[in-house]
């Protein structure tokens, strides 16, 4: 893995990133994915390295001692590194466990899925390339640590739908269901150094008692039957690594520095069990139905990172349609030095949850923010909240009243019809919005730090009249009745929804 120290950038093993945690500044992976995925990993090992996996602590003590961990400066015991990698095996090409594979899909399998298959953004099938000049008919190996990057990621973020048909018993099925972070919205404490990364990262002690032990698929006595029921997720281990949907395998070259093919199939036919993952932020929709009421925020290419500030910074009672992550939940106590430097770390996937499409993956670094949290600087938290709120208000309201002035201007009759659902936006609502958005952070942002007690609706709502000109401008002088529309939909941006609307009819004037 590729780890950043200073300007240096070098590759080490998961033994000596534990030994050097405390002098590396961060994980260097060029692929945003990987990086949610290797950090859940890490946080799985660094409790068990810790002793703060014990479910039996009581909340103080776990808070002191990651307290104390956070203040240590010499780094984690060597001894104890060493003994803990000393039990499990860590080799990607071992012969009866490789590392997060399955073995027994060589002999479940008719034929290996291809290297395409396995890394994300090659094409693979019929899939038109758009990322790499690679193709079923002539497939480069990937690099083993590449390899092992993308292996990471199926397992996370992978494809629901046909994949390799796997025999299993008298089961035998192509079919399988997406990865538990399909399509969503990480967000990572970054600390100063990684072992300050990877504790602050560390999910809160639950309330909850494990029936079973807790494991990490490595730490598994043998790899799960794919037919038994799933184990409950346990905390941490199952938690962050163990709930998987896929089953991987895969195929080294001659001398082990590449990967020339590989298995990629279905791991369980089972139904997921619920599970809160630390790092998303779940919106609450009261009005759904109890099993879909709780969804987590989905990655957008086009979305800002400031437009979700107001789900990390306000607590529980502030926002609890969109409370948190649990990861942030016990922050608020931490040493001053690592509160005024402690970031966020953005990643995100773009993906069609229940197709295989993958769009874009990206990620963002926010300011040292911690101190606006809501414990420590309400009035800020609130500020944040009622900008958020405001700007997300008039960005839906501007795509609405540009799609129904285009209709207007463009096919008078069209108007009179309602917007059929899943129906593509009119021209002019995509435009007028990626138009408002870049005007709205530098909006925010003024309304924050220049100016935090002006009116927050009037200056998100001149940026939207200032869109909305800017799509409709050719429209004046090519359309008769553009004007008479244009400023009736600027009325409807700029009218305040806390003003009652007069119930006199206005006076129609003569034709």
């Amino acid at each position: 893995m590729p780890v950043r120290t200073g300007e240096h950038v070098e590759p080490v093993g998961l033994r000596e990133l534990f030994c050097r945690a405390h002098q590396i500044h961060d994980l260097a992976l060029p692929h945003a994915p990987a990086t949610a995925c290797l950090l859940r990993v890490l946080v799985a090992i660094l409790a068990r390295l810790t002793g703060l996996d014990q479910p039996g602590t009581s909340v103080q003590e776990w808070n002191q001692r990651r307290t104390d961990l956070l203040n240590t400066r010499g780094g984690l015991d060597p001894a104890g590194i060493d003994a803990y990698f000393d039990r499990y095996t860590w080799d990607a090409f071992d012969a009866e466990r490789p590392w997060m594979q399955d073995a027994s899909l060589a002999d479940q399998c008719r034929a290996p899925s291809g290297i395409n298959a396995l890394i994300m953004g090659r094409p693979s099938g019929h899939n038109l390339c758009w990322f790499e000049p690679d193709t079923d008919t002539d497939p480069a190996p990937a690099p083993t640590d590449q390899a092992l990057w993308h292996l990471l990621i199926n397992h996370y973020y992978g494809n629901p739908g046909r994949q390799t048909p796997r025999t299993v018993g008298g089961t035998a099925s192509g079919q399988g269901s997406a990865g538990p972070l399909r399509g969503t919205l990480s967000f990572h404490p970054l600390g100063r150094n990684l072992l300050e990364t990877l504790a602050l990262g560390l999910p809160p002690l639950t309330d909850d008692e494990n029936t079973v032990a807790d494991a990490c698929p490595w730490e598994e006595p043998a790899v799960p039957d794919p037919l038994a029921p799933l184990p409950p997720v346990t905390w941490p281990g199952r938690l962050l690594t163990g709930r998987s949907r896929h089953a991987v395998l895969l195929v080294p070259g001659a001398d082990g520095t590449t990967v020339t093919d590989a298995y990629l199939t279905w791991a369980t036919q089972q139904p997921r069990l619920e599970a809160t993952d630390p790092y998303l932020a779940y919106r609450t929709d009261p009005k759904a139905p109890v099993e879909t009421r709780r969804v987590p925020r989905l990655a957008e290419t086009g979305r800002s990172v400031w437009r979700d500030l107001d789900a990390l910074l306000l607590a529980g009672e502030e926002n609890s349609a969109s409370p948190r992550p649990t990861a942030f939940t016990t922050l608020n106590d931490l040493p001053a030095d690592v509160r005024d430097a402690l970031r966020v770390r953005v990643i995100g996937f773009d993906q069609d949850v229940g197709l295989v499409k993958n769009r874009l993956w990206y990620s963002a670094l926010t300011p040292p923010i911690w101190n606006w949290a809501q414990e420590h600087d309400p009035d800020t938290a609130r500020r944040i909240r009622d900008c958020c709120t405001i700007a997300e208000q008039l960005g839906h309201l501007l795509g609405k009243v540009a799609g129904r002035a285009w209709k207007e201007i463009t096919s008078p009759p069209a108007a009179a019809r309602p917007h059929k659902p899943g129906a593509k936006d009119p021209a002019w609502s995509a435009r007028a919005r990626a138009a408002y958005w870049p005007q709205a952070e530098a909006t925010f942002w003024r309304l924050i730090h220049d100016t935090p007690d002006a009116p927050v609706r009037p200056a998100f709502a001149a940026d939207a009249v200032r869109a909305l000109r800017t799509v409709s401008t050719a429209s004046l002088s090519q359309h008769a009745r553009a004007g008479e529309v244009l400023a009736a939909a600027i009325a409807t941006l700029l009218r305040d929804p806390a003003t009652p609307r007069t119930s006199r009819r206005p006076h129609k004037a003569p034709a």
